[in-house]
């Protein structure tokens, strides 16, 4: 790509449709202008504000009448021309279930210029739509879900499929294929795994949206400004770290491209450190109009870089040329997500000694406050208004029209992310039928008492006392969980010799089963009388595809537990070694091993299914076999009764794997 003199464009992202209920729409938009001046009173009026308008129309064309008041605008200002904004409707029954509907949103500038989006974004509707559409389902029936998207991974982004789906569907006008709503469930951005190129990208859209730069304390340097232009700012930002003994741990364990000898290893020399960096992320991430305005030229590269810098600039070229399709179907399908490691850095809250380093060090600590904020004003803020609203005043008193965080501002900025650190309702459940409960599985952690380098459990007791509460009774759940509560045991088994060892970092040991007592508790909530008779667990974060039939061993009304782990939408695990721990696991703790008597789970049955492939596969993992290594996005197929149907596979190419039961 060549630096192009284009002016910036109005509509920078978006819009990307978020949470929707019966009585509430959620959309997320970022702009070049305000939308509206937050220092002065907006005026309601029929079916919006002064500034913003919003138009739903059902699927007979008629419009819905939206009421003074329903309409709330939420914006941040994050750089000279860049304006995050959530808009949200809520009103009493504004929408019914198992229809198809449609919107279109007006929006005021501050210089009273008039933003229709369904004509400034007209790309991004489908062939004879006039505006946006999505179909709202109570009662769920094609839920998609996936994680793991990584930019410069070296093969083809599935998340353009997501598109496919949703045209497939409207010209066939079939409205029952469509999908009900999408789940990210971890890692929908890399913030410690990044590409040159996409670094210089980053920088670029910095520049031209004058996003603002901060100060530090701790670091060696000052501003974020310096790592445009410093000796170590580029595939070296490891030595940024300050050089003190009690960093040590830190310097190895959170920035330094860590060999892990059994899985993968991880660079993190380009790992972002500002938030402007990480705003930036995000919007290369599901935006294509910024792209045509970056530069891919680094003419002061070290010669020892360029090799994997032109390599990573031409998969971030593929990357981009999906964008347009991945920014049209976010538009037409309810979206939710949540967190993993990646979304803010590798190994995350693994262990207590872990935390106890990372948050010591001033500058450690405000790399991941960064990335905390990014995920709230771009993830978190689309979700359902309960998991964010608390956190709102305080966010439209630090992101303000600033051209550079003045002395007040960075005390604010500290004060921001101390309050993010307290904020403990990331997790979200959805009125749907079944009911969705999404798990945070990063920051409530099970902490170990007797050993500071022991893993953390995903969970602490009352989290999951609390989700017991929210399950307990009902007939059938879905649960979202970032890593899969029952993992392919072979893996697990290796984590469980490194942790032994003190080595639980080395091979992100992040499984439910490496702590005893998470571990217990959540096995005991499906061994619960009263949990559902029918549980469906979505899962991601591990880079293959697989599908568990859970049951109780020795009991006659054992729930039926299925775990449907998808992963990932873009990133794979290496192809050679997935075959080998797909065949070890196959042999040593297959449904009928004794050694599953050992384990944690002794006392559930975990039968394995067989994937079918549509197409002949390329990868290693072939037909027969229960693990699917290849970038996809999951559909789960369930019946009026929120029964499990089937579980299949998009790949990135389009075609379609599903996983049998196996006899």
């Amino acid at each position: 790509m060549t630096k192009a003199v284009n002016a910036l464009p109005t509509i920078i992202a978006g819009p990307i449709l978020r949470h929707v209920s019966q009585d509430s729409l959620t959309l997320w938009i970022v702009t070049s202008s305000p939308i509206t001046d937050s220092s002065q009173n907006q005026i309601t009026h029929e079916n919006g504000t002064d500034s913003v308008i919003v138009n739903v129309f059902d699927d007979t064309s008629k419009q819905i009448s939206i009421k003074k008041g329903s309409v709330e605008l939420i914006q941040y200002q994050v750089g000279e021309h860049c304006f995050i904004s959530t808009v949200v409707v809520e009103q009493s029954a504004l929408l019914e279930s198992d229809r198809v509907y449609y919107y279109d949103v007006h929006l005021n500038t501050h210089n009273d210029s008039l933003i229709i989006l369904s004509q400034a974004c007209e790309d991004m509707r489908y062939a004879d739509q006039e505006y946006f559409s999505f179909k709202f389902s109570q009662k769920l029936k094609r839920v998609l879900h996936g994680s793991c998207r990584k930019a410069h991974y070296a093969g083809k982004d599935a998340l353009p499929q997501l598109d496919g789906l949703i045209k497939q569907s409207i010209e066939n006008k079939d409205s029952s294929t469509r999908p009900d709503l999408m789940l990210f469930t971890g890692d929908q951005v890399y913030v410690d795994d990044v590409a040159g190129p996409m670094l210089s990208a980053i920088q670029n859209v910095i520049d031209r949206l004058k996003l603002f730069h901060e100060c530090f304390d701790g670091s060696t340097i000052s501003c974020s400004s310096e790592l445009f232009t410093h000796t170590d700012g580029f595939y070296r930002r490891e030595h940024l770290l300050p050089k003190t003994k009690a960093n040590k741990d830190l310097f190895e364990s959170f920035f330094k491209g860590k060999e892990k000898p059994v899985f993968t290893s991880v660079n993190a020399r380009n790992h972002l450190i500002a938030f402007n960096e990480i705003i930036a992320l995000y919007l290369l991430s599901w935006s294509s109009r910024l792209w045509p305005l970056v530069s891919f030229d680094k003419a002061d590269l070290a010669e020892e870089y360029r090799q994997q810098y032109a390599n990573e600039a031409q998969r971030l070229r593929d990357f981009a040329n999906g964008l347009p399709e991945v920014e049209r179907a976010m538009a037409h399908v309810p979206i939710y997500m949540i967190f993993d490691d990646h979304d803010v850095t590798d190994d995350w809250n693994l262990t207590r000694g872990w935390e106890e380093q990372a948050y010591a060090n001033p500058f450690s600590k405000r790399i991941i406050g960064n990335a905390i904020a990014g995920y709230f004003v771009c993830q978190g803020m689309g979700n359902p208004k309960s998991t964010w609203q608390a956190l709102v005043p305080e966010a439209l008193k630090h992101f303000s029209s600033v051209e550079q965080l003045n002395a007040q501002q960075q005390l604010e900025h500290s004060e921001f992310i101390d309050r993010l650190f307290e904020h403990n309702q990331w997790n979200y459940n959805l009125d749907t039928l079944p009911p969705v409960q999404v798990l945070d599985t990063r920051t409530q952690r099970w902490r170990s008492e007797s050993n500071r380098n022991k893993p953390s459990g995903l969970m602490d007791w009352e989290g999951l006392c609390d989700l017991q509460q929210d399950i307990i009774g009902k007939e059938s759940v879905i649960m979202v969980s970032a890593a899969p509560v029952y993992g392919v045991k072979f893996i697990e088994a290796i984590q469980r010799v490194f942790i032994t060892f003190g080595g639980a970092l080395v091979v992100d040991a992040e499984n439910w089963m490496a702590h005893r007592g998470t571990a217990s508790v959540m096995l005991n909530i499906f061994r619960h009388i009263k949990t559902p008779p029918n549980f469906i667990i979505l899962s991601g974060d591990v880079h293959y595809s697989f599908v568990y039939d859970v049951s109780l061993r020795f009991r006659r009304n054992s729930p039926q537990i299925i775990q449907f782990t998808c992963s990932g939408i873009h990133n794979q695990f290496p192809d050679k070694l997935i075959k080998w721990f797909e065949r070890f696991n196959r042999w040593l703790y297959g449904h009928r091993s004794p050694l599953n008597w050992l384990t944690k789970r002794r006392n559930m049955s975990i039968k394995e299914r067989n994937a079918h492939y549509e197409k002949p596969p390329t990868s290693a993992i072939g037909e027969g076999k229960d693990i699917v290594n290849a970038s996809s996005i999951g559909l789960l197929e369930l019946d009026e009764n929120g029964n499990e149907l089937a579980c299949k596979l998009i790949l990135a190419d389009g075609s379609l794997v599903t996983f049998n039961q196996s006899s």
